[in-house]
Parts: C-alpha cells; structure tokens; sequence
C-alpha cells in the first residue's frame, strides 16, 4: 500500500519553533518583523523539516523562473543618488531584456539581511541565479555560495575574494596609481583619498594601492572612510581641508562626494583648481557637467552591468567558475586638476 508524503507547511514550522504563522511568513520571506535570533529559529526549523513552496516544487521538477536575483544592503534613500548602481543596473536589465528575463531586485538594511534573502531565494526557487555586489572582507555570501553550487551566482569584486565562483571585476588599483601618479606630475605631494565604507573589499584593494603608489613617489597620503553619500562627502572635505596640512589634492571613491566637494570648496574661498584638485570615479554625466568639469577615472558602468548578467547566463548555462576582467578605469583629465599651488 502505497503512502502519500504531506507537504510541509509554515502552521507546521510556527508550531515546531513555537511562533506565530505570521512570523515564519516574515522570517522566510526576508521580511522585517522578527528578531535575528527568531528568524535563525525558524529558519533552521524550516530546513530541518524539509519545508518548500508550492513554487519549489515547480523548480524542482525542471522550471526556470526566468528571473535573476540581486540584493542590496544600502539605505534606499540613497540609491537614488547613487549613479553607480543606476547605471549598473540599466547594463543588466539591458542584457535580461534580450533574453526575456526579469530582475529581482531587493533592498535590505545590512549583510545578515541580505544572506537570509539569498537562502530564502534558494529555499523558494525564486530565482535562477544571482548577482552578488559590495564584498566584504570574509564575507559570509562567499561562503554560503561557495557551499550551494545549485544556486548560480556571479561574484562583482576582484577574483582573490571568491576563487571557486564566477567573478567579474576592474582593475581598480591600477586606475588608482595613474591617479596618484597624474597629481604628482602635477606637483601635488599632499593628497588624501576620500574613500567608501572601510569593509569593502574593494576600499581595501583601492587602499593599498593609493597608500604604496604615494610611497613610491615619496608624497603624503591620507585616507577618510565614508558611506559613498553626499553628505559624509561633504563631511570628509570638510575634515580634510581644516588641517594645518591641508591637501592640495582629493581622490573621490565615486562622483557624488566629489561634486559635493565642490561645493564645500566653494564655500570656504578654495579654488578648484588652482587651490585644490579633485578627482572622481565613475565618470557619470554628472561630472562632465559640473563646473568645473571633473577630472574622473572613466569605465563604462553600463557595458559593466551587462557583461555580469552576460556571465550570469553562463553559469546558469554550466559555465565552470572563473575570473574575468571587465576594464581598467581610464583617467579622463578635465577642468578639476592643475598644477599644485605654489
């Protein structure tokens, strides 16, 4: 006599972890609405019985969801500003478009949010791949996604941070040296470097290239942390320009902060750039419509975006993991560099 298995449900896990239905829903969705203990809770019952969405059984049984999945630990008040993830963003959904595919696309207030929505992508079969942005040093996405082949990912970072996934990066400290070595044959010996949040690998790797390359030509480098926003740009300046050593020259982690700055020069009478120079990341229309116009380290961000989900594709496909190159951000010299003041 044959024995039909009923399907898990979440009355089951809320009983067995002693919750509300109401909080295994929040708690598997990724949702805000319980604790981080809870959710581990539940999370870990969840997996214990065996629990899936109808939708699961769908994608266990062979079906593609045709959607790719993206997560965000940023404030959503800032994604807006952000020109970096805008562009990013129109790349991938450029390519998704040619292929009759969708984005998921998710904001969450901080890591431990973000790996629950992947593991709850995972569990529900919500998604096809996924697109993983902001590494940071032993970043727990790495490790999850290393440890679940049958979750298609695609790692946006130097290849030294995930060496059994797919990586598509920059060459980010090569751009940073021809910076550095740009303002000094300028004359500039005083230079700080207005960098994004100091756990990002990509902070470091830029980093350690400003601070060796400043060695190399003997200068003094100087480097402040900031959240990428307007204003902790603004703030940065601010506190780099009110030393006694001031700098006479400031490279900025994206374009925002550095248009910014540009503003708080004003205010304090300093010239750009016959008294400060000022370099941006990016090379948005933003700075090649400011006044002056920015000195930038220029790379297509678009074409960027595009070529991650071109890859994404790939490893859906049974691509075997390995690293690739998008570009080396080039130094497009404007208006916001000069010679050091005398």
């Amino acid at each position: 006599m044959s024995r039909t298995t009923r399907r898990v449900t979440i009355a089951d896990i809320a009983a067995r972890a002693g919750v509300s239905i109401g909080a295994v829903s929040f708690a598997l969705n990724g949702r805000k609405g319980v604790s981080a203990e809870t959710r581990e809770r539940i999370l870990g019952v969840a997996e214990e019985l065996g629990w899936a969405p109808a939708s699961a059984a769908r994608s266990l049984a062979g079906a593609k969801t045709a959607t790719f999945g993206l997560v965000l630990a940023r404030d959503p008040r800032n994604l807006g500003v952000e020109t970096f993830y805008m562009q990013f963003l129109a790349g991938v959904e450029s390519e998704l478009s040619l292929r009759n595919h969708g984005l998921l696309l998710q904001v969450v207030p901080d890591i431990r949010s973000e790996l629950e929505t992947l593991r709850g992508w995972h569990k529900a079969r919500r998604v096809d791949g996924v697109i993983v942005t902001d590494i940071r040093v032993d970043d727990p996405r790495i490790a999850y996604l290393t440890g679940t082949p049958d979750l298609p990912a695609v790692i946006v970072g130097d290849p030294s941070v995930a060496v059994d996934l797919m990586t598509v990066g920059t060459d980010d400290a090569t751009a940073v040296r021809a910076a550095v070595r740009h303002l000094v044959e300028l004359g500039h010996r005083r230079i700080t470097r207005v960098a994004g949040m100091a756990e990002l690998v990509h902070t470091r790797l830029r980093d350690d290239a400003f601070l060796d390359e400043m060695r190399r030509q003997d200068a003094e480098g100087r480097v402040l942390y900031t959240d990428f926003t307007p204003a902790q740009g603004v703030e940065a300046t601010r506190a780099a320009l009110s030393g006694i050593d001031a700098p006479t020259a400031i490279i900025y982690d994206n374009d925002v902060m550095a248009v910014a700055a540009l503003g708080v020069a004003a205010q304090l009478g300093i010239r750009v750039p016959e008294d400060l120079s000022i370099i941006a990341w990016d090379d948005s229309v933003l700075c090649q419509h400011s006044y002056p116009r920015l000195t930038s380290l220029s790379h297509d961000v678009v074409n960027f975006g595009a070529h991650v989900a071109r890859r994404l594709f790939d490893v859906v496909g049974g691509a075997a993991p390995e690293t690739d190159l998008d570009s080396t951000p080039v130094l497009q010299p404007r208006e916001s560099t000069g010679p050091a003041p005398a």
